[in-house]
């Protein structure tokens, strides 16, 4: 079945026929609602629509680019017309290219329900996710926000090669930053999730797990300076891997921007670590039929057991690297220059449960917040963060601990891993269970 935005790709890519360069059209329409209340009241509700065309024309391997938000057919040429002569004017490479097609298999992304929702029952669900937390704990003293957000997008991709795609999608999502007080001290707590379906949202579940998070470091104090396992929380553990994910692009290592250049083959983390990236994952946020270049998805084993067995390659990518496409051509949006990109990167999960992980680790900190992740170095490796969490007694915590730092290597980080708990959880795009790290210098007092 054709979508909407698939035929007008399929216009523009017309109106460019008569030229003897290589035409790729990207389309995009995308409504999305976002709310937040705050004590029972809607603070925000703002509801915003855009359609867009993204152009890129090749040229005897020189490429220009070009977009348009006016869907008339003169503004349409015009934008063609634009990509063709910003192509003439740059410097010719000759591994731009555009992918040939191959058999897409369709997906169903879109909740029907999800598009036809009122407007009330997601300020409904927004005012449960405040009262869930609210109820939790009579300590819970104050919601920053309560949110909930949802998006309906449809996209083609049509190139000059024979690429002819659409697919349509949804997703939605809530979080909850809230703050709990006891005896002259303050402490947040956040809790966010997301889905493809509308069902799928709990509300008291995210309500009750900001909460939690919050009164559980009502109390905290400083650490004196060890070398002790680490505990990470799947959602610091995401913001490793977050860092992680683009050094491991084929993009940043020709660059020389990453920590993995020249280690394809070589073991980089422990056996107990296979990281992967799939564009096919069910219900993942990054699923799709295709990336954003028309290049069908995978899933591809990035680590395996902590060898690196590949990068992640776009057509640009790959071609200089005489590889195929894994299917990680990304866009910021239709605006922007394809690059490569994670899709749906992950942890492979374990056998034990957090709570089993715990049960193993006779003194050590559990961690379930670092702060200034974004500064560390993916060419170097090196990383330093704040850090808070739980100091962890046999297996069981013992009271809350921030003002605490952790600074270390990533590839050093990596083989310390001991144990990769069962509880996958994605935050965004992004996800891993809980990890346990051996020997890593807390600094504190």
């Amino acid at each position: 079945m054709t979508v909407e935005m698939q035929g007008l790709a399929r216009s523009v890519l017309r109106l460019a026929e008569s030229s003897r360069q290589e035409v790729e059209v990207y389309t995009i329409k995308h409504r999305s609602l976002w709310v937040e209340v705050t004590d029972g009241k809607v603070e925000t509700l703002r509801e915003a629509s855009q359609t867009g065309v993204g152009i890129r024309v090749i040229d005897h391997g020189r490429l220009g680019m070009a977009f348009t938000t006016r869907l008339d057919r003169e503004s349409l040429r015009d934008a063609v017309q634009l990509a063709a002569a910003n192509a003439r004017s740059s410097a010719a490479d000759e591994f731009n290219r555009l992918p040939d097609p191959k058999p897409v298999e369709p997906m169903e992304l879109l909740d029907s329900r999800l598009a036809e929702l009122p407007v009330d029952v997601k300020i409904d669900f927004a005012k449960e996710v405040e009262n869930a937390a609210r109820r939790y704990d009579p300590r819970v003293t104050k919601v920053r926000q309560a949110s909930f957000g949802d998006g309906i997008y449809e996209i083609g991709i049509v190139n000059s090669r024979g690429v002819d795609v659409g697919y349509r999608g949804g997703y939605c999502s809530t979080s909850l930053l809230v703050v709990a007080e006891a005896d002259g001290q303050a402490e947040t707590g956040w809790s966010y999730d997301f889905s493809r379906t509308f069902e799928d949202l709990d509300p008291v579940r995210v309500g009750q797990e900001a909460a939690a998070r919050a009164v559980e470091m009502l109390g905290a104090g400083s650490l004196a300076t060890c070398r002790v396992p680490l505990i990470l929380a799947p959602e610091v553990a995401c913001e490793f891997l977050e860092v992680l994910g683009p050094a491991l692009t084929a993009e940043a290592v020709q660059k020389g921007k990453s920590v993995f250049a020249g280690k394809l083959g070589e073991a980089v983390a422990s056996t107990e670590l296979t990281l992967i990236d799939s564009g096919l994952l069910p219900g993942g946020l990054a699923t799709a039929p295709v990336d954003d270049e028309g290049v069908p998805s995978q899933e591809t084993v990035v680590l395996e057991q902590g060898l690196l067995k590949t990068y992640l390659y776009n057509t640009y990518s790959a071609a200089k690297d005489g590889v195929q496409s894994t299917g990680n051509g990304v866009r910021p949006s239709f605006r922007g220059a394809l690059t490569s990109g994670t899709r749906n990167f992950y942890v492979s999960p374990g056998r034990l449960s957090q709570t089993e992980l715990m049960a193993q680790v006779e003194r050590g900190l559990y961690v379930t917040n670092v702060m200034g992740m974004h500064t560390a170095n993916p060419i170097s490796g090196e990383f330093s963060v704040g850090a808070a969490g739980l100091w962890m007694e046999n297996g069981r915590p013992v009271r809350p601990v921030r003002g605490i730092a952790i600074a270390g290597n990533l590839i050093d980080f990596l083989k310390r891993l001991v144990a990769v708990g069962s509880d996958l959880r994605f935050y965004g795009s992004v996800g891993s269970p809980t990890l346990v790290v051996e020997g890593i210098t807390v600094s504190g007092e």
